[in-house]
């Protein structure tokens, strides 16, 4: 349930990629197929507005969130967020559910690198309530268009304990490769945290979009 790190955020825009941040930000959610024939989730900037909402359903996911991940689950930790999103190496995007407008988790491409490496590192995490349904793994499909269309990344990287099954299982199945392995990499909950390095780089990305390849895995 985790990539990289919290918070959130980006200020990347292309006019010439319609889809992803460029265009949530003017007020419509990210919508794609997915290649099942069926969308049932959506990406969109977080606004203010989602603050009860929100932190509602990260504390209700704390315990299912420990030890992989931490989420804003007070006010002041949100409006932190808030801030987070209005960085320029920051891109924030909460996965919402289609039939409803539910918040389910989120996405967040962190440190955006440009000239010579153009890369991020993706960090997500889903509400317990929505775990293993499948919305994270059509929301990572939204993401990687995010990051390689409309951002126009090189390589996004996602780091990841080697017990958290759960989030590996989502990495690999949206086409990522483990690259290496780094001993106490994150502090988290209060403890350095060893972590594998898993990464996709565009050209791997559009290769498996135009193989047709599905996504695996029910995350």
């Amino acid at each position: 349930m985790r990539g990289a790190r919290l918070p959130f955020g980006a200020r990347a825009r292309n006019v010439n990629q319609p889809e992803g941040a460029a265009l949530a930000r003017s007020g419509e959610p990210v919508r794609r197929a997915t290649g099942r024939g069926v969308v049932s989730v959506y990406l969109r900037p977080p606004a203010p507005g989602d603050r009860d909402e929100f932190i509602s359903l990260m504390r209700a996911s704390r315990a299912f969130h420990r030890p992989w991940a931490t989420a804003p689950t007070d006010d002041e930790r949100f409006d932190a967020y808030l801030a987070d999103c209005r960085r320029a190496d920051f891109e924030a995007m909460l996965v919402c559910r289609v039939e409803d407008e539910a918040i389910l988790g989120f996405f967040n491409l962190s440190q955006i690198a440009r000239g010579s490496l153009q890369s991020a590192y993706l960090g997500y995490a889903v509400g317990k309530p929505y775990a293993r349904r499948g919305y994270m793994r059509e929301g990572i499909e939204l993401v990687l268009r995010v990051a390689f269309l409309t951002l126009r990344l090189h390589r996004v990287e996602a780091n990841i304990q080697p017990d958290n099954h759960a989030s590996i299982a989502l990495a690999k199945g949206a086409g990522f490769r483990r690259e290496g392995f780094s001993p106490r990499y994150l502090k988290i909950g209060g403890r350095w945290r060893d972590h594998e390095r898993w990464a996709i780089l565009a050209e791997e990305w559009r290769t498996r979009v135009e193989d047709g390849r599905p996504l695996a895995g029910d995350y």
